[in-house]
């Protein structure tokens, strides 16, 4: 039998890859043999991937979590697993699905029911990342709507700013002379004119 080993991902740096750790423990991954990335599952361009696919060698096995573990892309899993399973000789198993572990039924029925399983949950990966990020953007334009901004904090208004507004607001100086007085340029005096108008509306 060939060495065993684990792949763990998680979407974002800060969330918590514990669950995983524990799962391969019970499958006596060596921790030497563990490749964790912290990045979207969107593709497989992933730097701890790619390592470990270049160590895996025929009758390795491989462990996942969960087929999302592996990605989110539903062409791409399946183009992984293939490459894994027939380019490589890769025996894979999936740890919340004893269906995908292609250790077991090997004949031609265990192959067509791991096949379709496969299939099914790649779709599923998939959709749920679609979901996730129409929710996301549902999220940004409800909290938009409701007035949140989002990226830096504006630089505070220059000291003079109010009276040099007023006065370009009564039309007694232009609104290059006003930028100028504010020391910024004139497109940004226009815009920061703007939201400053509409604040004294609120």
């Amino acid at each position: 039998m060939g060495n065993v080993y684990g792949y763990i991902r998680v979407s974002s740096l800060d969330q918590n890859e514990d669950r995983q750790r524990i799962a391969m423990g019970g499958r006596a991954v060596p921790e030497k043999n563990l490749f964790i990335d912290k990045q979207s599952g969107k593709d497989f361009n992933r730097p701890q991937y790619r390592r470990m696919v270049k160590k895996l060698k025929p009758g390795d096995l491989l462990c996942i979590q969960s087929i999302d573990r592996l990605g989110r892309n539903y062409e791409e899993i399946q183009d992984q697993w293939r490459r894994l399973t027939k380019d490589l000789g890769v025996d894979i198993s999936v740890i919340d699905m004893p269906l995908l572990d292609t250790r077991n039924g090997k004949d031609l029925m265990g192959t067509f029911i791991a096949d379709l399983v496969l299939q099914i949950l790649s779709f599923v990966a998939q959709n749920e990342r679609e979901n996730i990020r129409r929710r996301q953007a549902q999220g940004i334009a409800a909290a938009k709507a409701r007035g949140v901004r989002f990226g830096r904090p504006p630089k505070p208004l220059p000291e003079g700013f109010h009276r040099a507004y007023q006065r370009w607001k009564a039309g007694k100086i232009s609104g290059t002379a006003a930028a100028k007085e504010c020391g910024m340029p004139l497109a940004t005096f226009r815009y920061r004119a703007e939201i400053y108008e509409k604040a004294k509306l609120l």
